[in-house]
């Protein structure tokens, strides 16, 4: 099975693994290793494909990306071009990380760009969120401590990827195991078309205005990207995988405010409401700046065991803190009253030795159970 890449082919499905098309003879394999299996996607700038790297004894699948630009005119063309190479050169710049695909090969055939990826197998969240729901706060929380660690792996590298969106996350179906023996974060970020790389005079200039309308920061809608606009795309995804609702429909223009709590799937914290709208602050002076504040936030708040929003009335909740306080003044008195109670040998008193008796153990359990439940009932 092949699938031709001329634009122009006819009958582009090829039921041979020749090395020509069979209805307009253009080559099937490219680099004289890639044969293309079926389109998976289509986008402005180019087509997609899933393809096999036959070149391996396992041929295993990797992922062509043919630029095929749908816009007229030199300018548009030649933003094009550039942002297809952009992609390749971000790939090739931030090397081999578990949770980035692979860039396998970059080259021109036919007078066509081509991009050859690792293949990534899963869903993408979008897909998640069609087929399973709203996400729960305790998915949220696992996914930015999984995706947190490798935004802040792409800022330390100088790179903006500045289209964050739940098409470009993937999970993949099946752990991947690293050169170490462990495991990889399920969660993977793709599409770097529109990455850009950071210098200080970059940051200065305004750019090209790119990404998805929804969950673009304000002022990189004006082309001026910075590193936190990553933050504010991350923390727009978050509030649509809670609500199931594009974040256009989130905000009152009227009010200058979000108001995506009051569209909530499923009970969310106050701690991480506060967190996800610090995140999507319009104002860049009042948003986080920097990953590590959203990850020392978010890991302050994942230590704590957190009130749940719905509680049982008969049930009595007692602060984490205060009971571990107890629990540690309990625990000290009874390695005191233990260590007290140990017999000691020749205790002299005169002329007679004497033995003090242990006081038993679960003496002790019982009496300290006393004393904990008095507690807890003046409470």
């Amino acid at each position: 099975m092949s699938y031709c890449l001329n634009p122009n082919c006819p009958k582009p499905h090829n039921t041979n693994d020749g090395k020509f098309c069979l209805t307009c003879g253009s080559k099937l394999l490219l680099k004289e290793r890639y044969r293309a299996i079926k389109p998976i996607g289509q986008g402005g700038f180019g087509r997609t494909f899933l393809a096999v790297d036959e070149d391996k004894p396992s041929k295993p699948r990797c992922v062509i990306k043919q630029f095929y630009p749908r816009i007229q005119g030199n300018s548009p063309m030649q933003k094009a071009e550039e942002l297809f190479t952009q992609e390749a050169m971000r790939l090739d710049e931030l090397g081999k990380h578990p949770q980035i695909p692979e860039l396998l090969a970059y080259f021109i055939q036919d007078n066509r760009q081509y991009l050859v990826q690792e293949f990534i197998d899963g869903q993408n969240l979008a897909q998640e969120l069609s087929q399973k729901g709203a996400f729960s706060e305790t998915e949220i929380y696992k996914f930015l401590q999984e995706l947190l660690p490798l935004l802040l792996f792409c800022h330390n590298k100088k790179v903006i990827h500045r289209d964050i969106k739940p098409e470009n996350i993937i999970r993949r179906r099946l752990p991947q195991i690293l050169e170490s023996g462990g495991t990889s974060s399920d969660i993977v970020l793709v599409d770097f078309g529109a990455a850009k790389f950071v210098t200080h005079t970059a940051l200065t200039i305004t750019g090209t205005t790119i990404g998805s309308p929804e969950f673009v920061a304000p002022e990189q809608s004006k082309g001026k990207a910075v590193f936190a606009s990553d933050i504010y795309s991350l923390g727009a995804t978050c509030i649509h995988l809670l609500t199931q609702r594009s974040p256009f429909d989130l905000y009152d223009i009227n009010q200058d405010a979000w108001i995506w709590e009051k569209y909530l799937k499923n009970p969310v914290s106050e701690q991480l409401i506060r967190i996800l709208n610090k995140m999507l602050e319009n104002a860049l002076s009042k948003r986080y700046q920097t990953v590590d504040e959203v990850l020392q936030d978010l890991n302050y708040l994942t230590a704590k065991t957190v009130k749940p929003t719905h509680t049982n009335s008969t049930q009595t909740n007692f602060p984490t803190q205060a009971k571990s306080q107890i629990d540690r003044e309990l625990e000290e008195m009874k390695t005191m009253f233990l260590n007290n109670s140990k017999p000691k040998s020749n205790i002299n008193t005169g002329s007679t030795t004497q033995k003090s008796q242990p006081i038993s153990k679960s003496k002790i359990d019982e009496e300290l159970e006393e004393l904990r439940a008095k507690y807890k009932n003046n409470e």
